[in-house]
């Protein structure tokens, strides 16, 4: 089923409607009804009742986005929101580990007693916690120094803030954004197909196939580092899909 993104965002948003100062687009962007007058949306093309958001020359006309260019907008927000998620998500996995490391001796001492609890419990259904891998890996960490567990903890915080400006920054749509998201993922991306070659497992393996499609879908469609053209072609683009473009060029051909 094909989306309509104009008229899906027109009917969250409501319009938008312009009022040109040139005499020749303002005659095909309004109309008048029996009701009063109306004017095309900026985004949809449909018309609207009543008076219009704006008014003056057409070149300072808000570039609402349209078409192509609004669902790549609806697909960088869906990114920007991954991005602030696992940000956050970061976050409190470095406040963990930041505490942990202010009470490393309380939680072995913790840990060492409810192991001692639940050995007998796991041994009756023939599983032995003492060669467990998962307690293995806890058990290690206990053995960390205070200095290297704030080290990591500092770390997951850096990683969390650029997943953060990341979020932000796409969901505003900025230039840099999608360029920062683009080295900085695809920089990681190494050391998520060797975790690959550890460890399988399917959240690793979606995680892996998210970031990839972000990093090529990125670089194609916003034409980043001059492919396809580069910025001057992405501009050209968002302004070919102006509706007030598609008018003014209609606009003068029919003057010719």
């Amino acid at each position: 089923m094909k989306i309509d993104w104009d008229r899906r965002t027109c009917a969250r948003r409501g319009h938008e409607t312009y009022a040109p100062q040139e005499a020749v687009l303002r005659e095909r962007l309004r109309a008048e009804t029996g009701l009063g007058e109306a004017w095309r949306c900026l985004r949809c093309g449909d018309f609207a009742l009543g008076e219009p958001h704006g008014s003056g020359p057409a070149e300072d006309a808000p570039l609402v986005p349209r078409g192509k260019v609004l669902r790549d907008l609806f697909i960088l927000r869906f990114l920007a929101v991954e991005r602030a998620v696992r940000g956050l998500f970061i976050v409190l996995v470095a406040v963990a580990v930041w505490k942990f490391s202010n009470s490393q001796d309380a939680v072995r001492r913790f840990f060492d007693e409810y192991l001692d609890v639940f050995r007998p419990v796991f041994r009756h259904f023939h599983y032995d916690l003492d060669h467990s891998p998962v307690v293995g890996t806890i058990q290690k960490t206990f053995d960390y120094k205070h200095s290297t567990l704030l080290i990591v903890a500092v770390a997951l915080l850096v990683y969390a803030l650029i997943e953060i400006v990341e979020g932000v920054g796409l969901w505003r749509a900025k230039r840099w954004a999608e360029y920062l998201t683009v080295v900085a993922t695809a920089m990681f991306l190494p050391l998520e197909i060797y975790e690959l070659t550890e460890k399988i497992s399917w959240v690793k393996i979606v995680t892996l196939t998210i970031n990839i499609l972000a990093v090529l879908y990125i670089l194609l469609a916003k034409r980043l580092f001059g492919l396809r053209g580069g910025h001057a072609a992405f501009e050209a683009e968002r302004h070919s899909a102006s509706l007030l473009e598609v008018e003014s060029s209609a606009g003068v051909a029919a003057h010719r």
